[in-house]
């Protein structure tokens, strides 16, 4: 049983801007008191209160309620502070010293994936997945994780046809014409099945990643983590390296407040 909150009223504020926010447009308020289960009288007062804050809008001829600039001002302090690149680092880095092996973090933005964090090990060679570096999605573990996670169309979407699946080397467009959207769906598919997303040699020739996906609270891939390793590792370090990965992935999800 749910401990009743202290202060209903934020409470309630919170958990509207939480729906409206996992909405794909504008709502009407009687939904949102249905969803919630708050009195309909109460979700009205609420929402007039966030609307002269700007956190909603309304728009009367359509009798919906969206979100406002003040809550889009939330989300870029959000990616301002970069609590995914701060909360991650240091499990990144325990990684590191755990498995001798180099780890790094990324984000999914748009059919590239981002490298927030990058934890280099001693003695180990130098990787392209640097801070702020961008790589195909398609060909790497971190990005691999996340696609998995998205939904059919917005997958489709993003892959509308051969054209989208970019090439690793600007010089070849080799690895590039292999690829198709039924290809990425049987890819994407294995790495459902087995929960964790392979990569072997489609980066760097000779190395190998296991990256598992960064879940948040409404169960949207935030974040990916990955570990870097020879593509000859024995089948026990590779083991080690997936259950390290997948609980580091787990732990950061709690800590962003999402997980399954």
């Amino acid at each position: 049983m749910e401990t009743p909150s202290k202060v209903p009223a934020a409470d309630q504020t919170l958990a509207i801007l939480s729906h409206l926010a996992a909405q794909r447009g504008p709502v009407p308020a009687a939904t949102i008191a249905q969803a919630l289960g708050v009195p309909r009288s109460t979700v009205y007062h609420l929402l007039a209160v966030m609307a002269e804050r700007g956190f909603v809008v309304h728009l009367p001829e359509e009798r919906r309620y969206g979100l406002g600039v003040a809550a889009f001002e939330l989300s870029s302090g959000f990616s301002r502070q970069q609590p995914l690149a701060r909360l991650g680092r240091p499990l990144v880095a325990a990684l590191v010293d755990r498995l001798g092996e180099s780890g790094h973090l990324a984000v999914l933005h748009g059919r590239d994936v981002l490298y927030l964090v990058e934890e280099r090990a001693p003695r180990r060679p130098s990787l392209v997945t640097d801070v702020g570096v961008r790589l195909p999605a398609h060909l790497t573990a971190t990005g691999r994780a996340m696609l998995a996670e998205l939904p059919p169309a917005q997958l489709r979407a993003l892959y509308p046809d051969r054209a989208a699946f970019a090439s690793r080397h600007p010089s070849s467009e080799a690895d590039a014409a292999d690829w198709s959207y039924g290809r990425l769906k049987r890819v994407l598919a294995e790495v459902r099945t087995r929960g964790w997303a392979a990569e072997d040699g489609e980066v760097t020739p000779g190395l190998a990643s296991a990256g598992a996906p960064v879940i948040d609270h409404l169960g949207w891939p935030a974040a990916a983590i990955a570990v870097t390793f020879p593509d000859d590792a024995e089948l026990e370090l590779r083991d080690r390296v997936v259950a390290e990965v997948l609980d580091a992935a787990s732990t950061l999800a709690r800590r962003i407040g999402g997980g399954r």
